[in-house]
């Protein structure tokens, strides 16, 4: 515990220093076309996502996602979670190492049209019983703007850590600006696995943006099938900062 409370520390502090921008994108399970920009780094925490599924509720603290910028238009993204269940096991769940590029630039690069990227990469092996193995995931993304919504659509699939058995994924984000540094969000987002009920689910939620550094989120999820858990509450930040100090 003090090693992460020292490494959140550092965070704030280089957050504080720096003045690069937080785009990163919590709370959803799809993504949007944009990459962070060369040397520039997007840290997404979620410090609580509450869970419930078959009466039992799972905690998951912390969970996140790391965004580094390696050259224009390509980013790589390294993510995972930590569980803890009602009998107090503790287990690391969805690491995954991603190259993301920007193949088109659009409305999200300040450009006329529809920006379009593609995020692929290795699902790595968790330490929950059955998925010790390694996947593979792909997915292309689509942003547009039809104003005054921002949508952005997921579609892709892979082969999961267990038996490498092949499945879908499937999303649509859509964001509405209310105020200057307010957004009501809103997510619709399935999976299907061979062998396995299809995971549909929808949330609704809120990012505000005190600063340009930093972004804070809430949201609800519920499930819309039966292989989704009922209801999931998170809530967490966002930090955008140099990887370089003294970096502008």
């Amino acid at each position: 515990m003090r090693c992460t409370y020292g490494a959140v520390a550092w965070v704030v502090v280089a957050v504080l220093a720096s003045s690069v921008p937080a785009q990163a994108y919590r709370p959803f399970f799809s993504t949007d076309a944009a990459v962070a920009d060369p040397k520039e780094i997007e840290l997404e925490l979620g410090y609580l996502t509450l869970r419930r599924e078959s009466a039992q509720n799972t905690f998951l603290v912390p969970s996140a996602v790391l965004n580094f910028g390696l050259r224009r238009n390509v980013e790589l993204v390294a993510e995972f979670r930590i569980t803890e269940g009602a009998g107090s096991e503790v287990n690391v769940v969805d690491p995954a190492l991603f190259v993301k590029a920007v193949l088109r630039e659009g409305v999200l690069q300040e450009r006329e049209g529809m920006s379009v990227a593609i995020e692929t990469g290795p699902l790595l092996p968790s330490t929950v019983r059955g998925d010790g193995g390694v996947g593979f995931e792909t997915i292309g993304i689509a942003s547009v703007r039809v104003a005054p919504l921002t949508i952005h659509v997921n579609l892709g699939g892979g082969l999961d850590r267990h038996a490498a058995r092949p499945f879908g994924f499937w999303g649509i984000i859509g964001e509405l600006p209310v105020r200057p540094r307010f957004r009501l969000v809103t997510e619709i987002t399935g999976e299907s696995l061979q062998g396995a009920r299809a995971n549909n689910s929808a949330l609704i939620g809120v990012i505000w943006q005190p600063s340009p550094k930093v972004s804070w989120d809430a949201a609800v999820r519920h499930g819309i099938s039966r292989g989704a858990p009922d209801w999931e509450f998170t809530t967490g930040v966002t930090f955008g900062f140099a990887a370089t100090p003294g970096q502008r």
